[in-house]
């Protein structure tokens, strides 16, 4: 598997898993702090998205 982050081989049992080290894991923190990333639709399809509220 390749960190999401920086794109470097991670192991499966690398415990930082599923990024390659502490500095990966807090810029994804931050992305999502940041709100870069969204769900555009529920996980689960039996929930309401909030369009039909």
């Amino acid at each position: 598997m390749k960190c999401p982050i920086c794109q470097r081989e991670v192991k499966a049992d690398d415990p930082e898993m599923p990024f390659c080290g502490e500095r990966c894991r807090l810029i994804d923190l931050g992305n999502w702090a940041m709100e870069k990333y969204v769900i555009s639709e529920p996980a689960d399809s039996s929930l309401p998205s909030k369009e039909e509220d």
